[in-house]
């Protein structure tokens, strides 16, 4: 039997035409691609070498006021790059050897380095800071060594030069704040200002090696950059650091848990120098963010506290705007004071009656229950006269941001008796500072408005941005300006009538007044008053004429330990007055701080100063 053909025409057929249809799909498709896609392949292969880089502006430098002192700067510094996917173990440690021989590591640096080179990554950051000469010398050893995979990156470094006023810190730190690795500004004049201080970065644009490394022969600049902006600040360094080194004094003295000052003109708003103890170093930031984190915050711009009887100034505004007090006005001081149908009461601090007093004296002797019936007389009713001292309070920039040009500026906590009505202790209290929450900085500008002839300054430190003087606006007339010259002379008579005040904190030769505060401190947690330590303040002027002060000085004692404690008086071995003392007089001692006074012609038609 024969078998039949197996093989047909017409299959070979089909199977050709299968064959011309796939072939030609696949030759359209690939024109599909290398035609109409042709774009779309180039640029997504362009985009696996392509790299844009950003090249940080160099930050503009930070002066006083004088424009020659430098408070911050920048400088070039280099990083060592490694590739540890490319290096054996022998490379690792012999690359350790080298880094620790050129740059005299110590054991715990060396074994550092070691650690970050123990990674498969491909990019790492061996070393950082770096000088042109070092990471030079070490790059060309590592290449003589036959160790490859180093590159090297420049980067800038914020350095801050001056030294501060106590150990391990740096000039006005709290102020200025400190710049990141990431060049950003964190806290004070560097965060506020971090746009005009940074610039911007020049952009570029190039291939990149296997590495991630520019080719440098393909790089372009796409847009040029613009360097920081300098800034002059209206601070003087010299007087900036006899503040840090006093209130470093005061806080070993006193057992503090901080002391501040901030100096103020107190008709510009020009701070002339502000400092807190504990400071940090503004190089060394990152010791200061893994320790103690909370040195960073200015308690003179982001810190509020009960002012206790500095507020007292504040009452007897309130008392002269509606002529409900004069200075000679009488009370009888009675040492307690029963309030709301006697569920509640005032103290004086001594609990004695004192008898019948001139408010002027009153006030002087800083009499709690003086202060809690001046606010009660304002108007017929508890509801009017808290609205009238609140008024005050609001008008003289509590409960709201000072407008300061540094980071951390808050409003500080004022209650508004027209969300929830004030009892008659509430009112007592907010008399004598008690119910109420402020920053040091708010009270040196409202004590400003009270002498300056009732203007309330916007407080600001920077005075010029490249060479520019920086016009500052105030925040308008809020008080009238014939209540300066009473004000002006109730500070000088408290003062100056108080044994205790006037023996440390009068100034030969000067013309001084001022009001001081003692406050407990409420433990929130405990729900109790902190035992054995309280907050001490003076907010006060001195000037060189009777009746026009040069400045303002304003210090707070945050949580001091008193040496002294006993009904009536607490003491501390450096009291707020007599801190507020040594600043005042190292201020006025600062040559060229305050203006020049003008001659004084005297009845026999000479000319003098």
């Amino acid at each position: 039997m024969i078998l039949g053909r197996t093989d047909s025409r017409g299959r070979l057929t089909f199977l050709l035409l299968v064959f011309v249809l796939f072939a030609g799909a696949l030759v359209a498709r690939l024109g599909w691609w290398q035609v109409a896609r042709r774009d779309d392949l180039a640029g997504s292969a362009q985009r696996q070498i392509y790299l844009r880089t950003e090249v940080p502006a160099l930050r503009g430098a930070i002066y006083d006021r004088s424009g020659t002192v430098v408070l911050a700067d920048s400088v070039t510094r280099d990083r060592l790059i490694a590739n540890p996917a490319r290096l054996t173990p022998r490379d690792r440690e012999a690359l350790v050897k080298l880094l620790a021989d050129r740059l005299g590591l110590d054991a715990a640096a060396a074994d550092a380095v070691r650690q970050r080179l123990a990674s498969d990554r491909t990019y790492v950051v061996a070393m950082r800071d770096l000088g042109r000469d070092d990471s030079g010398a070490i790059v060309n050893a590592a290449e003589a060594m036959g160790i490859t995979g180093l590159s090297v990156e420049s980067a800038q470094v914020r350095l801050y030069p001056q030294s501060g006023g106590g150990p391990l810190t740096s000039l006005a730190a709290n102020l200025l704040g400190f710049v990141n690795r990431e060049g950003s500004g964190q806290y004070g004049v560097e965060q506020y200002y971090q746009d005009l201080l940074a610039g911007s970065p020049t952009v570029v644009e190039s291939d990149r090696d296997a590495n991630g490394q520019p080719i440098e022969e393909t790089q372009q600049i796409v847009r040029a950059g613009t360097k920081g902006s300098d800034l002059s600040l209206t601070i003087d360094a010299g007087l900036q650091l006899a503040v840090e080194q006093e209130v470093m004094a005061a806080w070993v003295a006193d057992s503090a848990r901080s002391v501040s000052a901030v100096v103020l003109d107190p008709y510009s708003g020009a701070i002339l120098a502000e400092a807190t103890y504990p400071s940090y170093d503004g190089n060394d930031y990152g010791a200061v963010a893994a320790t103690d984190p909370g040195r960073f915050v200015d308690p003179i711009i982001s810190e509020v506290y009960e002012p206790g009887s500095v507020f007292k100034m504040l009452t007897v505004v309130a008392g002269l705007e509606t002529g409900t007090v004069t200075m000679a006005t009488k009370f009888n001081d009675t040492g307690t004071l029963k309030l709301d149908n006697g569920r509640t009461k005032v103290d004086d601090a001594d609990r004695k009656a004192m008898g019948v007093l001139r408010l002027e004296d009153a006030i002087a002797y800083s009499r709690n229950v003086v202060a809690a019936k001046v606010a009660l007389g304002l108007a017929p009713t508890t509801k009017e006269a808290s609205t009238i001292l609140h008024d005050v309070w609001t008008r003289m920039g509590f409960g709201s941001k000072s407008g300061v040009d540094v980071a951390g500026d808050v409003s500080g906590i004022v209650r508004d008796p027209a969300t929830r009505a004030w009892r008659q202790i509430d009112l007592a209290n907010g008399a004598f500072g008690q119910g109420v929450a402020v920053t040091p900085l708010q009270l040196a500008t409202a004590y400003s408005a009270m002498i300056n002839g009732g203007t309330l300054v916007t407080p600001h430190v920077v005075g010029a941005i490249d060479g520019k003087p920086v016009a500052v606006s105030d925040r308008g007339r809020v008080l009238d300006p014939s209540l300066s010259p009473i004000l002006t002379g109730l500070m000088n008579h408290v003062v100056s009538t108080v044994p205790f005040y006037r023996d440390r904190t009068l100034i030969p030769g000067y013309y001084v007044g001022g009001k001081t505060g003692t406050a407990q401190i409420w433990d929130s947690k405990a729900s109790a008053w902190k035992a054995r330590v309280f907050n001490f303040s003076f907010v006060g002027y001195a000037g060189r004429q009777v009746g026009s002060p040069d400045l303002v000085v304003s210090v707070l004692i945050k949580e001091g330990t008193p040496n002294v404690r006993r009904v009536g008086q607490i003491a501390l071995p450096v009291m707020s007055f007599e801190l507020f003392r040594r600043i005042a007089t190292d201020a006025l001692g600062i040559p060229g701080l305050l203006p020049e006074l003008a001659p004084v012609e005297d009845p026999t038609g000479r000319v003098g100063d």
